[in-house]
């Protein structure tokens, strides 16, 4: 360097830890869509060391959950053969399905009053129907699967089905099978890769009650929303839609080959798993049977089935065109991502042949389209107007599919049902938790035995809804002072008030502390903790699992760390069975949500067993 040249050197731009741990959740989310599930969880771990935000760790543990399903579902992958795909508007796409014409009410209607959920759009009511299943939002805002049965002139009280059909997420579009013996939904809470996934719940006969559900799977369940499964009543099609590889206001519908034995084989080759997730049909889809999807008319109108046709034709051409242009897109990215040279090599070879595809079908679609202006031309010099919006509306109830043997009706919405719902005597719930606007307890009354609560503040003046920040329950007290007492939650044990305690700190409420009751008194904290650790009024709970095999599905240990943290597993033996016994647990609320969280993992059976019972 020259003397006196002074080197000039640019700061590096400040990156916070939280930026970096925002760059490695995109990053692996984005490894997670593309089914690099392995490469996703490298990153979600790195994400994890990024950061001691208590939150932002929940949170990255729940997405790096996903990446774990979704390597686990690659052992087990069905590839069935595709008969068609076709896209749809997410507004109406469920017309297409093969179901009776004015099945579909679209919301609101009487059984879901509100509009706005993003993906569940209607609710299926065939007229003559004496039972209903549909989803509809609790007071929390999240979509329960409910059945709702005819009763004279009213229908009953909507009911949930039971603690397995039940997540902290939404669950929609529930379908009975046509035996009725299989309840088909999409649940975004339940165990899956991401988004919504499918479930399949089995009538228990022995029971009367539904089944703990099990995940469909791939290629049904993907990273992506995966929602409304039938299988089509003459057992020949399993249909789903999902919006994968769409836009946000699309989705596909897929046609699949109904599996009467499916057999599901490990997939570790990522390529070939795109290739089955892309549930592309398997035949040439220009070579498509346009008697098949026209609309009824009088066989004796010849030119008026003539012009019909031409337009059949022409949208056949156009939906192949935009199949083989999303073919290319998709590969594209494929090639992009691919590493392998021969694997590069074959995606350039399909890219090549779609184009020549492309260009064979806009020679053909030029053709076509000016045989129809011709047809148009000849109707016109003979006087005769037509009427489009009355031909283009029948038109429009046939759209092409992917295949020669299969074509998609459009059916027509049904109206809100004429019927009554009885009203359900709703109670309150006194689960502690955190709203988007808090409550207030409609009994101040504590139950008997040992109560926890944290204190919140004491104030002068009675105090309103907003300043609870979404706190609920929270109880209320007049002293004979005259001030108000504000405290939360309804806690059984001191481990459980403690682990809450910081929650409520964080919403504002920086001087909030742990007060305990007995039988309704107020007694000093410490007095009863030690009531507690004598066992007054204190219940503990084991949880017992028996798997289908000796061992736990690899699902099932990961699914009770995320709930509640490692607790002690031991193997035994009852009757002849493989036993694992979960715990101990002190609340009977996180027993029974671990037990829904263990079903849905695919065991055998799952209780709860408490000690005292055991000790006597």
């Amino acid at each position: 360097m020259a003397a006196g040249t002074v080197l000039m050197m640019a700061a590096a731009p400040d990156i916070s830890g939280a930026e970096v741990t925002d760059s490695l959740l995109y990053k692996a989310d984005s490894l997670r869509k593309a089914y690099l599930f392995g490469k996703s969880l490298r990153l979600y771990d790195q994400a994890l060391s990024s950061t001691e935000d208590s939150v932002s760790r929940v949170m990255i543990q729940d997405s790096k959950m996903l990446s774990e399903n979704g390597l686990g579902m690659t052992d087990f992958v069905l590839q069935p053969k595709v008969v068609a795909k076709h896209k749809f508007s997410l507004e109406d796409f469920y017309l297409y399905y093969p179901l009776p014409d004015k099945s579909w009410r679209p919301v609101p209607n009487v059984f879901d009053t509100l509009a706005s959920h993003p993906l569940y759009k209607a609710v299926y009511f065939p007229d003559g129907s004496s039972s209903v299943y549909y989803a509809a939002p609790d007071s929390d805002g999240v979509m329960n699967i409910c059945r709702s049965e005819e009763k004279d002139s009213t229908w009953s009280v909507p009911a949930l089905l039971n603690e397995y059909m039940v997540s902290s997420e939404d669950e929609i579009y529930p379908m009975l099978s046509p035996d009725g013996k299989h309840l088909y939904f999409a649940s975004a809470g339940l165990y899956g890769m991401g988004g919504f996934d499918l479930y399949v719940s089995t009538w228990n006969e022995d029971q009367k009650e539904w089944g703990p559900p099990s995940n469909m799977g791939m290629p049904f369940s993907s990273p992506f929303n995966d929602f409304l499964f039938i299988n089509t009543p003459d057992g020949k099609y399993s249909i789903f839609a999902s919006d994968r590889d769409c836009t946000g206001d699309s989705v596909y519908v897929y046609v699949l080959e109904q599996e009467t034995l499916p057999v599901r084989k490990g997939v570790d080759d990522v390529g070939q798993l795109r290739r089955i997730m892309a549930l592309d049909p398997e035949e040439d889809i220009t070579a498509i049977d346009n008697s098949t999807v026209m609309p009824e008319m009088d066989p004796d109108d010849i030119d008026t089935r003539k012009y019909t046709d031409k337009v059949a034709e022409v949208r056949a051409i156009r939906d192949s065109i935009y199949f083989y242009n999303v073919g290319i897109d998709s590969r594209r990215a494929s090639f992009m991502e691919s590493e392998n040279s021969a694997e590069r090599d074959r995606l350039a070879l399909e890219m090549l042949w779609n184009e020549s595809r492309i260009h064979a079908l806009q020679d053909s679609l030029e053709y076509a389209s000016a045989e129809l202006q011709k047809i148009e031309m000849e109707f016109l010099f003979k006087g005769i107007v037509l009427d489009p919006d009355q031909l283009m509306t029948e038109a429009d109830r046939e759209v092409k599919g992917a295949s020669s043997n299969y074509a998609f009706t459009k059916m027509n919405p049904g109206p809100d049902p004429d019927i009554v719902i009885e009203k359900p005597v709703r109670k309150f719930d006194y689960t502690f938790r955190i709203l988007p606007e808090g409550r207030f307890a409609e009994d101040n009354t504590l139950p008997e035995g040992i109560v926890y609560q944290i204190q919140i503040f004491s104030l002068s003046a009675r105090t309103n809804v907003k300043e609870l920040h979404g706190l609920s329950p929270v109880f209320e007290e007049i002293t004979p002072s005259g001030r108000y007492v504000y405290r939360a939650g309804v806690f059984r044990t001191y481990n459980d008030v403690l682990s809450n305690l910081n929650k409520v700190k964080r919403l504002g409420f920086r001087t909030a502390f742990i007060v305990a009751f007995l039988d309704g008194e107020q007694i000093p904290v410490p007095r009863a903790r030690t009531l507690e650790k004598q066992g007054h009024a204190v219940t503990s709970y084991q949880i017992c699992i028996v798997p289908y095999e000796d061992a736990l599905p690899d699902l099932t240990v990961p699914a009770i760390e995320q709930l509640c943290g490692k607790k002690d597993i031991a193997r035994s033996v009852k009757d002849g069975k493989t036993v694992y016994i979960v715990g101990t647990f002190d609340s009977k609320e996180l027993v029974d949500r671990v037990i829904v969280a263990i079903k849905a993992t695919d065991v055998a059976d799952v209780y709860s067993v408490r000690l005292e019972d055991q000790d006597k």
